[in-house]
């Protein structure tokens, strides 16, 4: 029997995922994110801009508070129409069109940035993402991403969750996007130059069960896994998460920040 994972299966999986509960919830608390990661791609008025896998659009809505034309894609419409509820509140022009990170319906070259935070890492086939991003992204141009890493909060959080649902055999950690000798492999020759910052961002939250209360109900992955699980498994990965976030607190008792490390990458096209 072959081991070679099925890509499209689990892509389909996977957007049943994120398609549940409502990732707008936590995505809109990451906000700041997307402005750091519009800064450090240093965009320009009128520049052509596309994000990846946007989410509800925190980089889409950076780029164009910054005069950019901005075409903000994911493969979860519903997701695209609170990005596009949210350009609407601010009365900002962008586009939005629903597209697969792995398969990006543009032509070679069209824009002078792409843009992903927390989005394309998720992508199953890395190597075929990372191709897109670099092909629909013009010579010079900027490739500008916000990673997870696998030491920090959110890539243990997904290492807790693979204890109780194992991942699929076969398939890279999303994590890995956050590991700077893993970019250099994905884009290669494709990149005149990588510069890597690491930051870090602050989860807020009352408590350790206010967090995991507000991921189970809307944060997909986590929603997913706990609908998953028989009762008595539910409550030991609850307890793995509470033990998780407790150890990570740096806010005292009566209060819950977690940092969370993650890559800010500028990639220069070649």
């Amino acid at each position: 029997m072959s081991s070679t994972p099925d890509l499209a299966a689990l892509k389909a999986r996977q957007q049943t995922a994120w398609a549940s509960g409502d990732y707008a919830v936590i995505g809109t608390s990451l906000q700041l994110v997307g402005e750091q990661l519009a800064e450090a791609c240093d965009l320009r008025c009128d520049e052509r801009v596309l994000d990846v896998a946007a989410g509800n659009g925190n980089a889409s809505l950076a780029a164009a508070r910054r005069g950019c034309r901005v075409t903000s894609t994911d493969y979860v419409p519903g997701l695209l129409e609170r990005g596009a509820e949210r350009a609407r509140a601010e009365r900002l022009e962008m586009s939005f069109q629903v597209a697969d990170a792995e398969a990006l319906p543009f032509e070679d070259g069209s824009f002078d940035a792409v843009l992903s935070s927390f989005g394309v890492m998720f992508a199953p086939d890395q190597a075929r993402a990372a191709a897109e991003l670099a092909r629909v992204c013009r010579p010079g141009g900027r490739i500008g991403l916000a990673n997870w890493t696998p030491e920090g909060f959110v890539g243990q959080l997904f290492k807790t969750l693979g204890r109780h649902l194992p991942p699929p055999a076969g398939v890279p950690s999303p994590s890995l996007w956050g590991v700077e000798s893993h970019l250099q492999t994905l884009f290669g020759e494709r990149a005149a130059a990588i510069a890597v910052t690491p930051r870090l961002f602050n989860f807020r939250y009352r408590s350790a069960a206010h967090f995991i209360e507000v991921f189970r109900s809307w944060y997909g992955p986590v929603h997913k896994a706990f609908a998953a699980l028989p009762a008595e498994q539910a409550l030991l990965l609850e307890q793995d998460l509470t033990a998780l976030l407790n150890g990570l607190n740096r806010a005292g008792p009566d209060s819950l920040v977690v940092p969370s490390a993650y890559l800010e990458i500028v990639i220069t096209r070649r």
